[in-house]
């Protein structure tokens, strides 16, 4: 039987702390990570808080919202747009950035600093 790995997950905050449709950014493991809460369901998500285009560490300030059913932000340097379920850059699909696993547990949210595959 192979044994399969779980994946390590940090307290990071409150639900309540990270703003409803805007982002947050956590040191998590040595990485900084953007962390999102959007729309009525709650959905969070991780990502890196790097943006490629402007080297700066910038990707929780930017600006969230839908493109059709595809959760985004806007990068707030040079405003590519990120999908949030998968890192991919809308506005150029050859460049993305790293998603982290997210959860939240009895009101908590937890993050791993494990890249989603």
């Amino acid at each position: 039987m192979k044994k399969v790995a779980q994946t390590p997950f940090n307290k990071i905050c409150e639900m309540n702390d990270i703003p409803h449709n805007a982002g947050v950014c956590a040191l998590v493991d040595g990485k900084q990570i953007a962390l999102f809460r959007i729309g009525d369901e709650n959905e969070l998500y991780a990502i890196s808080n790097y943006d490629p285009f402007s080297k700066a560490n910038v990707i929780s300030r930017g600006i969230v919202g839908t493109m059709g059913e595809i959760p985004k932000v806007a990068s707030p340097i040079y405003k590519q747009q990120f999908n949030l379920t998968n890192g991919q850059c809308i506005d150029n699909p050859k460049v993305s950035i790293p998603t982290y696993p997210i959860r939240e547990q009895g009101g908590v949210v937890y993050v791993s600093a494990i890249e989603n595959c």
